[in-house]
């Protein structure tokens, strides 16, 4: 049996603080609607999801707050950094992520920012709850005994 070709996704931005701060329930792949600048500054893998959210506008997601910087060669044709951009997304997905957010008061966060197979800038949108201070200090515990447990075990061999 062959292993798969390994996946040819490049990352470009991480929300690294998301796993700390909401409880991950699913995750899905979104488009995003960008101008040509955008694209060229995130070819120099220049961008920040970390403080950015998805919002819903009508029937429509937007990424609200996503930090793309100017690209320097693009003069007076440049766009603006946190610019809200359109997430691309079959309908039936919207419709249901828009139910999780209104019925159950979800959030939608980007987790990921990346270039897929075909050289398409995609982004790793999650639906997730907030932790409590509380869960944060549960989970930071759980973490740390984790890490000391194994630690034990390594030393008894």
């Amino acid at each position: 049996m062959t292993k798969p070709p390994p996946s040819t996704q490049k990352l470009i931005a991480e929300n690294r603080r998301a796993r700390y701060d909401y409880f991950i329930e699913e995750t899905l792949e979104a488009g995003l609607s960008l101008t040509g600048s955008e694209v060229k500054s995130l070819r120099l893998g220049r961008a920040n999801v970390a403080e950015s959210y998805a919002a819903v506008e009508g029937r429509e997601l937007i990424l609200v707050n996503a930090y793309i910087p100017e690209y320097a060669a693009a003069s007076r044709f440049n766009h603006e950094p946190r610019r809200p951009r359109k997430l691309l997304m079959h309908r039936r997905q919207i419709d249901r992520l828009l139910g999780s957010v209104n019925r159950e008061g979800r959030t939608l966060i980007p987790m990921r920012l990346y270039w897929n197979d075909k050289g398409l800038a995609k982004l790793e949108l999650a639906v997730a709850k907030g932790k409590k201070n509380h869960d944060k200090r549960e989970a930071e515990a759980d973490r740390d005994w984790q890490r000391d447990k194994a630690r034990l075990m390594r030393e008894r061999g």
